[in-house]
């Protein structure tokens, strides 16, 4: 993980001198939390993980002087994946059933380590987009309220509702 001077550097190096080597390194270091992310979201879908978090990166790359540091380079990054996600989600709604489904056969079929991981993505898959992203920042990026209102650009109060309303659904998929 690099330092915040660090992280200010290499951002100073891209949106100025439009140094590659410096996004690289920004890349290096965000990859892995924005693929964990577009993973859960995508329940857990490798490939179309790999498609989404390389366009955030490259929006990012094209954005970088649009950045202004209102938030974390990570907050920005995150909004850049759920945006991603968002419009895949939007332009592939029948292919993602399919996802969902073909998930759900392979998990059946696994051993109980698996098993319990394809339970959890079944009952991500349950959620609404909504509900997944704020659960998905909430628990498994750790990120605090705040920082998921700003990511999905909504009030704290809906984004409380809305892991709430996710978590007990969950609930349910897992205790049924």
């Amino acid at each position: 993980m690099l330092s915040k001077l660090d992280e200010i550097r290499l951002l100073s190096q891209c949106a100025l001198a439009d140094n590659r080597d410096a996004f690289g390194r920004l890349v290096e270091a965000y990859q892995p939390r924005v693929r964990r992310f577009l993973l859960n979201l995508t329940t857990g879908d490798e490939m179309l993980t790999d498609d989404l978090a390389q366009e955030t990166f490259i929006k990012a790359y094209v954005g970088i002087r649009g950045f202004k540091g209102l938030s974390s380079f990570g907050t920005w990054l995150y909004r850049i994946a759920y945006n991603e996600f968002y419009n895949h989600t939007r332009r592939h709604q029948e292919e993602h059933v399919e996802d969902i489904t073909r998930l759900s056969d392979v998990s059946t079929a696994a051993n109980d380590a698996i098993d319990a991981s394809m339970t959890v993505q079944r009952a991500l898959a349950e959620l609404g987009d909504n509900e997944r992203v704020a659960v998905t920042l909430f628990y498994i990026e750790d990120q605090p309220i705040k920082q998921v209102a700003k990511i999905m650009q909504l009030p704290e109060g809906s984004v409380k509702s809305l892991i709430y309303r996710g978590k007990d659904k969950m609930k349910q998929v897992v205790n049924s």
